[in-house]
């Protein structure tokens, strides 16, 4: 087994784990009880982990990063050409009314 995800909050982990088991990918929560114990053992060793199978460790990796800094985090507002609306870059369509980003050229 090979630590695959880390975070501070358990929703954040839980969240993770159920992209992966979605995709197959059997992934095991440990430290989801540590909270209580800050200020014992040092506040990274506290929070909730995801492990997997060495098998699975590269893919599921893929997955986290794609679910986390996927395609169009970062990219730059569009506009619509239907309506006219400005767009966030992480969106493919028009929240205003539907229309497709247009490709780019």
């Amino acid at each position: 087994m090979k630590r695959v995800y880390t975070a501070e909050s358990i929703v954040q982990v839980t969240h993770v784990s159920n992209l992966l088991a979605a995709e197959g990918i059997k992934a095991e929560l440990r430290n989801e009880r540590l909270g209580g114990v800050i200020g014992e053992i040092p506040f990274l060793e506290t929070w909730p982990e995801l492990w997997v199978a060495e098998l699975d460790f590269d893919r599921a990796q893929e997955l986290i990063e794609q679910e986390l800094h996927g395609p169009g985090l970062g990219e730059p507002p569009w506009k619509c050409g239907a309506c006219g609306e400005e767009v966030e870059g992480q969106f493919t369509e028009c929240w205003n009314c539907g229309a497709d980003r247009p490709q780019e050229r």
